[in-house]
């Protein structure tokens, strides 16, 4: 990926690195996830329950597009 401007640096979740490619940071979002809530990372978000969603859309809102409300 080139930076057209060298002022601004991409960020995080837009960084594509070399081994996994441009979605490594949602998939260890995502592991760490399963981790912290005992869920199968072999599962899908759609077959999470309500509570599960709810908390997973949280933790994506935080940490890719920087929310915190």
């Amino acid at each position: 990926m080139v930076n057209e401007n060298p002022k601004e640096a991409p960020s995080t979740s837009e960084v594509i690195s070399e081994e996994t490619g441009k979605l490594d940071v949602r998939f260890a979002l995502w592991r760490r996830f399963c981790a912290e809530n005992d869920v199968s990372v072999d599962s899908l978000p759609s077959e999470l329950s309500e509570e599960a969603k709810e908390k997973w859309n949280k933790l994506k809102e935080i940490e890719l597009l920087g929310s915190d409300e």
